[in-house]
């Protein structure tokens, strides 16, 4: 989500064989400034898009968002953005109220003592206690990331991420949307995205099959990966075949 850094990310870096990649933290955490004086929207962050590729001259690239990243990059694209030669959307999503509504349905398949740990302090506002993110663990166990602990990669972006711009863009958590992202929905804009796109999720994904389904339906041509034994970072969880799944998917388009 917005205010993560590009650490988990890191396995991409094995395709740099192929080809140049680039990975950046985005404004607000990481090594990128932290502002304090910024309203934080869309805006800031599509525009951080564009002048990443001008200033380094990206002129023709495969696009890889994943969350709130392919949100980003369903952003991009519609902004009339020239050179995409391939979309691949991770993890992500076309409209926000439904995320919204399958991350609650989630929540609610949760044991029930965490459930009600959740609702008390959901109730009370008190999103910070140490007691509500303990409890929040067990949702990011089943549907964030599902493989051994630590994992350096998460514990580096932990380290680097901004929770403020988290709240800020979206909320306190993934079903309650109080930010600037409230009501965000590229639906009816999903026909102009006329470049190969791939969806990818995990089969424990909190991108779950009807999230995934109107990227799908909504994009001309896309097809759709479902990673068996992953949730919401398969790059982690099975980084051979998610690897492999972006690098064919990359190399088909170039040959298109």
């Amino acid at each position: 989500g917005p205010g993560s850094t590009h650490n988990y990310f890191g396995p991409l870096e094995a395709l740099g064989s192929e080809r140049p990649v680039v990975l950046y933290d985005q404004i607000g955490c990481g090594k990128s400034d932290r502002p304090t004086d910024i309203e934080w929207n869309v805006d800031v962050f599509r525009d951080e898009v564009a002048a990443v590729r001008d200033q380094l001259g990206l002129e023709r690239i495969h696009l890889l968002g994943t969350s709130w990243g392919g949100m980003l990059a369903q952003e991009h694209v519609l902004a009339g953005a020239q050179g995409i030669v391939s979309l691949i959307l991770s993890s992500t999503l076309a409209n926000l109220a439904l995320w919204n509504e399958e991350q609650l349905k989630l929540k609610l398949q949760l044991p029930p003592d965490v459930v009600q740990v959740l609702d008390r302090h959901e109730a009370a506002g008190t999103f910070d206690d140490p007691e509500y993110e303990e409890a929040m663990e067990a949702y990011f166990d089943r549907h964030f990331y599902r493989g051994p602990q630590p994992r350096p990669e998460l514990e580096a972006m932990a380290k680097g991420r901004a929770p403020d711009v988290y709240r800020a863009m979206q909320g306190p958590n993934e079903w309650m949307t109080t930010g600037a992202l409230k009501g965000w929905d590229t639906r009816d804009r999903l026909h102009e995205i006329d470049v190969p796109t791939l969806v990818v999720r995990g089969r424990y994904d909190m991108c779950t099959e009807p999230i995934a389904a109107e990227l799908v339906a909504g994009i001309n041509g896309a097809r759709e990966v479902v990673m068996e034994n992953s949730s919401h970072t398969p790059v982690l969880e099975e980084t051979d075949r998610y690897l492999e799944v972006v690098s064919s998917f990359m190399q088909e388009a170039e040959a298109a």
